[in-house]
């Protein structure tokens, strides 16, 4: 059933098609500039001939003459259509047109007695006839759950929207950029695995039919790139869409960005100078200082950032002694003795990363690199040589959020197999384990047999760093089209 706005657009559509004028048949116009570069380049373009397209946001119809406002894909700039000018007929077909249309505009630039940059039209045409109304200019598209399921509508009616994502291209760009800037290589991999791997991500799960055989959608990057390191390439990255089957919130969506970095004869502490450098890069190179503001906090981005270890980090905020603990015992009976719900089988490193989660976490505002990382939870990255129990691993936080994760990789395959093993069978003998097949790469320990250099990896949220550099506080914010439950 259509609203009695909708009814009355429907309606001018088919008295145009009646008079052989049917919008929807023009295939193109001839745009010789947009709002932008009138706006930008106005002393050179005053006076001359200009042609320009987009949506009609506005009109003021003043008699003889009237205003309206154009959004093209450089923003917004106002017309000017007089009816001398245009003709009667033009003229009166302007005034009959709908907001939201889609028009065509040829004149000249031109400076209102206000000051205002506009195109003086001398003619219209309309390219496609918007069926359905905007929201209410003043109030715009307010809904939340709307405006993420409509985002078209959202980015025609809310143009700080329109900022973000150009804010998201330059933000990768720039990522780019950084890493084409040294030495790295762009590659790309499958997005769909014949294996499930990884223990913490559930994936997507899905047939091949010409196979028979299950497949998964990737939730990491990881191991192929390595794959390349092996094969030879020193230094690659990937710029790639991740998928996991788990819960929503402000920053978690079921698809992502990830970017995966791996630099041959490299370590974690190369890996940190690289990320520092990089967000550095970035941030100027975007928004053209190191220090931002979101949410209200100043967030200073310039190197050199804090460094500790995760049991100095917990040791300060909680007042446990993470070294104290001489087995997974110990470090049990220290957390349940003040009050923490423990499971029975967690190890001294579940219990450090429990106790990391609910003390320090959420006060890592500043930039801060968290290091030496419990092997337990760290299946992939290198022990450190004087420490077994640790490894050579951080995570970096900025306003009391993991932002990337980076480790010295893990390139002895007897080791890798033996932690790939216990990751298997404690997914198995675990809930989480429950209707899944988790399964140990064998081809990925093949690769290592052969014999891959040191290596520092790194892998890292795209959309988090851009929530970041745009003030946005959901992912949701900075993903064009971000997954939502059917109406």
């Amino acid at each position: 059933m259509y609203s009695e706005q909708e009814q009355v657009r429907r309606g001018k559509l088919d008295a145009l098609r009646e008079q052989g004028q049917d919008p929807y048949r023009i295939t193109r116009f001839p745009v010789t500039a947009v709002s932008a570069d009138v706006h930008a380049r106005f002393d050179e373009l005053d006076g001359r001939d200009v042609a320009i397209a987009g949506r009609m946001l506005s009109r003021r119809v003043m008699g003889k003459a009237s205003f309206g406002h154009l959004l093209d894909g450089g923003g917004t700039i106002q017309i000017y259509v007089k009816r001398d000018d245009v003709g009667v007929e033009a003229y009166a077909a302007f005034k009959d047109w709908d907001i939201g249309d889609i028009i065509g505009v040829k004149g000249f630039a031109f400076r209102t007695q206000k000051g205002e940059v506009s195109i003086h039209a001398r003619e219209l045409i309309l390219l496609s006839k918007s069926l359905r109304p905007l929201p209410e200019k003043f109030h715009g598209l307010q809904d939340t759950d709307l405006r993420y399921r409509q985002r078209y509508v959202d980015l025609i009616v809310n143009p700080q929207v329109r900022d973000v994502f150009v804010k998201r291209a330059k933000i990768i760009a720039a990522l780019r950029d950084f890493l084409n800037g040294h030495g790295f290589l762009e590659v790309d991999t499958p997005i769909l695995h014949t294996l499930e791997t990884g223990a913490a991500a559930r994936p997507f799960k899905t047939r091949h039919n010409t196979l028979d055989i299950p497949m998964y959608l990737r939730i990491e990057l990881e191991l192929n790139l390595k794959r390349l390191i092996v094969g030879g390439f020193d230094r690659v990255y990937e710029v790639g869409r991740i998928f996991r089957n788990e819960g929503m919130d402000q920053r978690h969506n079921p698809e992502f960005t990830m970017i995966e970095t791996y630099q041959a004869y490299a370590d974690y502490n190369d890996v940190m100078r690289m990320v520092e450098q990089m967000h550095e890069h970035v941030a100027l190179k975007v928004l053209g200082t190191t220090d931002i503001v979101y949410q209200g906090e100043t967030i200073h981005l310039a190197a050199p950032w804090r460094r500790v270890s995760m049991t100095d980090a917990v040791r300060e905020a909680s007042g446990f002694d993470p070294e104290s603990w001489i087995d997974d015992e110990s470090a049990r009976m220290a957390l349940t003795a003040k009050g923490m719900r423990v499971e029975k089988d967690a190890t001294r490193g579940d219990c450090l990363e429990a106790l990391f989660d609910e003390f320090v976490e959420p006060g890592l505002r500043q930039p801060t690199f968290i290091t030496d990382y419990p092997v337990e939870i760290s299946p992939l990255a290198k022990r450190m040589p004087d420490k077994p129990h640790l490894t050579e691993r951080f995570e970096y936080f900025i306003v009391g959020g993991e932002f990337g994760n980076a480790f010295s990789e893990l390139n002895d395959p007897i080791d890798q197999r033996a932690r790939f093993e216990r990751q298997v069978a404690a997914m198995c003998a675990s809930k989480l384990g429950e209707g899944r097949d988790p399964q140990v790469d064998e081809d990925y320990l093949d690769a290592l047999e052969y014999g891959m250099p040191p290596t520092g990896g790194l892998g890292f949220g795209v959309d988090r760093l851009v929530m970041l550099l745009t003030d946005s506080p959901s992912i949701r914010d900075v993903l064009l089209f971000p997954t939502m439950k059917p109406r």
